[in-house]
C-alpha cells in the first residue's frame, strides 16, 4: 500500500508517517519502480502501536522501542516493558493532577478574593499597578496588602 493508505488506516497524516520514517521510528519502506513507498500490514501494525502508545503519552523513544520490538518479533521484551511504562505514566499523571488541583485551589481563592469588596488602598509608586495585580502578587507571596493586618505603630 502507498503512504496515503497507511496514513488513513492509522488515522494520521502522510507528514506524520514521513516524520516517523525519517526519524527512524518507523522502518523505511521499500520503494516501487516509480519511487513510491510500499508498505505492508506489518507496517500498519507497527505504526498503529507507535501512535497508540503516543496517545497514551508514552515518550516517543520508549514508544518507538516497544513498537520496534513487536515489529521484530521480540514481544517478550515489549510485554515486560509496557506495564512498567504504564505505571510510570500513571505516577507522572498523578503528580500532574495533584499540581493542577493545587493550582485550581489557589485560583479559586484568588477569584473569591477579587470578588469581595475591600477597603481602598493608597496607591504606592513602587507597588502593583492595581488591586488585581496586588492580589495576584500578594497571593504568590502569601497575602496581599488589602487583607494583611495594618501594622500598629
Amino acid at each position: 500500500m502507498q503512504i496515503g493508505e497507511l496514513a488513513r488506516q492509522v488515522g494520521v497524516t502522510t507528514d506524520t508517517v514521513r516524520f516517523y520514517e525519517r526519524s527512524g521510528w518507523l522502518p523505511r519502506a521499500s520503494r516501487r519502480g516509480n519511487a513510491y513507498r510500499d508498505y505492508g500490514e506489518a507496517d500498519v501494525e507497527h505504526l498503529r502501536l507507535l501512535i497508540d502508545l503516543r496517545r497514551l503519552d508514552v515518550p516517543l523513544d520508549d514508544a518507538a522501542r516497544i513498537a520496534g520490538w513487536c515489529h521484530q518479533g521480540h514481544c517478550g521484551e515489549a510485554s515486560a516493558e509496557v506495564p512498567r511504562l504504564i505505571a510510570e505514566r500513571r505516577a507522572n499523571l498523578a503528580t500532574r493532577m495533584a499540581g493542577l488541583a493545587a493550582l485550581d485551589a489557589r485560583l479559586a481563592d484568588l477569584e473569591r478574593h477579587l470578588q469581595e469588596p475591600r477597603r481602598s488602598l493608597p496607591i504606592v509608586d513602587a507597588g502593583p499597578c492595581c488591586e488585581a495585580a496586588g492580589a495576584i502578587v500578594g497571593a504568590a507571596e502569601g497575602g496581599c496588602a488589602c487583607c494583611s493586618p495594618t501594622p500598629t505603630v
